[in-house]
C-alpha cells in the first residue's frame, strides 16, 4: 500500500479500480494513490495518449523512452510495467538493455531517443542544441522532438507522484515480467521479500 489510506468509494474510484482489473486481474498499488484524485488520472492519461499519437509514436518506442527514463529516476514501478511492455514489442534482452542503459538491438532513432530520455531524467537544464541536433540528424523532425520531449516529461511525473507516496511494485506486475527485466530492476521502492526460514 501507498502511503496514504484508501480513498472514499465513488463512481470515479470503482471506475479507476475496475479498469485495472479489466486490464490487469488486480488493482494495481499505485491506483490507491491516484484514486485520490481520479480525474488527475485521467486527465494526465488522456494528454499522455494524445501526445503520444501526435508524435506518432510506436508503442515500441513508447516503451523505450518509459524504459530509459524511468530506469534514470530510480523508479521501478514503471521500470518493471514498461520493461515488460518493451519485452513484449521487441524481446527481454532488448528490455534489459535499454534499462541498464547500453541499449543493444536499438537502431539509430531509438537509441537517439533513449539516449534524450535520460538526458531530459537526469537533467533537463545540461541539454544543449548538439543535443537536439543529434536527434534531428536520427531522423526526428521538430514535431517528433517536441512530442518525445513532453511525453517523457508527462511520464516522469506519474512517476514522481507514485514514488513520492510510496507506490510499490505489485507482486503479480513482478512475477509476470520477464527474468531478464526483474534481474535488471534493482533500484527504487521493492516489496519486502520474506526472510528465508531459519
Amino acid at each position: 500500500m501507498t502511503f496514504l489510506g484508501e480513498p472514499p468509494t465513488t463512481p470515479r474510484v470503482r471506475a479507476l479500480y475496475d479498469g485495472d482489473v479489466d486490464s490487469r486481474g488486480y488493482v494495481m498499488d499505485l491506483s490507491r494513490a491516484w484514486a485520490h484524485h481520479p480525474e488527475a488520472h485521467d486527465a494526465l492519461f488522456g494528454l499522455i495518449a494524445a501526445v503520444a499519437v501526435e508524435g506518432g509514436l510506436s508503442m515500441r518506442e513508447r516503451a523505450i523512452l518509459v524504459a530509459a527514463c524511468a530506469s534514470t529516476l530510480g523508479d521501478s514501478y514503471c521500470s518493471l510495467a514498461w520493461g515488460t511492455r518493451l519485452a513484449e514489442e521487441s524481446d527481454p534482452a532488448i528490455a534489459a538493455a535499454v534499462l541498464t542503459g547500453s541499449d543493444d538491438g536499438l537502431d539509430d532513432a531509438e537509441r537517439a531517443m533513449a539516449r534524450w530520455a535520460r538526458q531530459v531524467a537526469r537533467d533537463p537544464n545540461a541539454t544543449t542544441r548538439a543535443d537536439v541536433d543529434a536527434l534531428r540528424e536520427a531522423g526526428l523532425d521538430d514535431g517528433r522532438v517536441f512530442a518525445v520531449t513532453t511525453f517523457v516529461a508527462l511520464r516522469l511525473a506519474f512517476s514522481i507522484v507514485n514514488d513520492a507516496l510510496g507506490a510499490v511494485p505489485d507482486e503479480e506486475l513482478r512475477a509476470g515480467a520477464p527474468p531478464e527485466v526483474r534481474d535488471a530492476v534493482t533500484w527504487g521502492r521493492q516489496r519486502s521479500q520474506p526472510s528465508p526460514p531459519a
